[in-house]
């Protein structure tokens, strides 16, 4: 058995990541700070599930705070296997109204955290990052060779930072760090604020879907589950490694727009909004070297995910209705 410290276990990867590595017989300690970036009940109702599991607990801290390096320090635990950083603000939206909060968090929280490595001898650090680096001119499917130095917006920009810091510590220390690139994840529980969540509640209570742009922007979308495991298959050491985890199918706006409505029976309301600057056309993954290096694909169709996410949300939809989706 392991003990991993995993950040942000109550966010949506974090909390599967922290479920499957449960499942494996792993301790984790989980770290979240539970801020209100989005509905803080979503959180919650990912921490109870949690909480309710044997080897695991919980701290709640902030990574962007120095004093998680303090001796005295409820995080500080030189058992650790390794750091599982999935602690992030997320959001390109949200990063270019607020910028300096992905900076405190993305950026000093990871040197918060590659610090609590070098200085207790944690061989192995793992990096949440996106596929949202490689801006606007990516190939498509995109590789890890691609252009990740003209990021569009302050989020893509923190995420580079981030990665150029877990490289020093690779070349001047010899922590073994993976980088994981996600590509637009999705799955039950998943973020309020963003479209699969967004647009699932808005037809199934007959809201308004607020569709920014003419629809034809497109995402590889990746469910949950995909990203767990991959996320976990990359706590191997192979020194210092950026991997894309990313879906293997791309649909448009409008296509899931519509896939949406057959599945819960309901026409949407669309009201289209001017495209948003800060948003990529477009985005799907490479995930060539994720084969060779982790023997990882991914496994969950769109069709069959999205399934399970409407699911999910009709048996919650008693609490998940009131949940707030700006």
């Amino acid at each position: 058995m392991s003990h991993y410290l995993v950040t942000g276990a109550a966010g949506f990867i974090g909390s599967r990541v922290s479920e499957m590595l449960n499942e494996q017989g792993h301790a984790v300690t989980g770290v979240d700070n539970l801020n209100d970036a989005y509905d803080v009940r979503m959180k919650e109702y990912r921490l109870r599930k949690l909480q309710a599991l044997p080897g695991f607990s919980f701290v709640k801290a902030d990574i962007s705070d120095r004093r998680i390096l303090n001796q005295q320090s409820k995080i500080l635990n030189p058992r650790f296997d390794a750091v599982i950083n999935l602690a992030a603000r997320a959001g390109v939206r949200a990063s270019v109204e607020n910028p300096w909060a992905f900076v405190d968090t993305n950026i000093n929280g990871t040197l918060n955290l590659l610090e609590l490595c070098r200085q207790n001898g944690i061989r192995k650090f793992i990096l949440a990052s996106t596929s949202s680096i490689y801006g606007a001119n990516a190939p498509h499917p995109t590789p890890e060779t691609a252009d990740s130095d003209h990021p569009l917006q302050p989020y893509a920009a923190s995420k580079k930072a981030a990665e150029a810091l877990s490289y020093s510590y690779y070349a001047l220390y010899g922590l073994d760090v993976s980088v994981v690139r996600y590509f637009t994840v999705y799955g039950p529980a998943g973020r309020p604020d963003m479209s699969m969540f967004r647009f699932t509640k808005w037809i199934s209570e007959g809201e308004t879907l607020h569709l920014y742009g003419d629809g034809e922007q497109s995402r590889g979308f990746t469910y949950v589950d995909d990203i767990a495991r991959g996320t976990i298959a990359a706590l191997q050491p192979p020194g210092y490694e950026i991997i894309n985890l990313g879906g293997h199918e791309v649909i448009t706006m409008n296509g899931l727009i519509a896939l949406l409505e057959d599945l819960i029976g309901k026409k949407a309301v669309i009201e289209q909004h001017p495209p948003n600057q800060a948003d990529m056309l477009t985005n799907q993954a490479d995930v060539t070297k994720a084969g060779r290096l982790l023997g990882w694909q991914p496994k969950v169709g769109l069709e069959e995910g999205i399934g399970r996410l409407v699911d999910w949300y009709r048996g919650e939809r008693d609490w998940a209705v009131q949940i707030r989706t700006e």
